[in-house]
């Protein structure tokens, strides 16, 4: 029987690390960020509907939607963030579903599905065990400050536009900390492989 692990973490704490750990251990990856690029993608009529509501700024001059622009505007407001939500969760929603149907047509150990935000959009009652990736703020806001890079205070927003790390951690099944080094993040992945296979 394939069962459904949800993989969940804060901004930067390194979920990406350990999700490409799981792959390589053979097991098929549903991931939320990269369907949300597909169902966002140009000429879709996701797409058309957030132009529509947040303007001509949304769309960059290739047709892609405008991202950087976009998530500044939304992590700093709370109902842009909300009105974003509304139009992309049912396209993404389905379209990730059907994604786990065709995963376990080859019958895995178990299905990985890399949601960022799983707790906010409930993604948890469909799982069997919810991992959560953690790492102190000491190591997360330089390291979202590099990878996007942002300042301090843009860093600090959109960290403080998700849950709290300690509440996913506190609702978590499992807990991988990856803010120390990747060799102590590897061996806790194996760990809890042995579990499931």
């Amino acid at each position: 029987m394939t069962k459904i692990i949800g993989l969940t973490g804060g901004i930067a704490t390194g979920k990406s690390t350990v999700s490409k750990m799981l792959a390589e251990a053979g097991l098929p990856i549903v991931d939320a960020d990269k369907i949300a690029w597909q169902v966002e993608g140009p000429g879709t009529p996701t797409l058309a509907k957030i132009a529509a509501h947040f303007g001509p700024d949304a769309i960059l001059p290739d047709g892609g939607l405008n991202r950087r622009w976009l998530g500044h505007r939304v992590f700093n407001d709370a109902e842009d963030l909300a009105a974003l939500n509304a139009i992309t969760s049912g396209p993404i929603q389905h379209a990730m579903l059907t994604a786990i149907v065709a995963a376990g047509q080859s019958k895995p150990a178990a299905i990985i599905l890399d949601v960022p935000l799983l707790f906010e959009s409930g993604w948890q009652h469909v799982c069997d065990q919810v991992i959560v990736v953690s790492a102190p703020t000491n190591v997360v806001l330089p390291r979202l400050m590099a990878r996007n890079h942002l300042t301090a205070a843009a860093a600090q927003a959109r960290i403080d536009s998700q849950m709290p790390l300690a509440e996913k951690c506190q609702r978590a099944d499992i807990v991988i900390d990856n803010g120390q080094n990747v060799d102590k993040t590897r061996t806790a992945v194996l760990k809890w492989l042995k579990t499931i296979k």
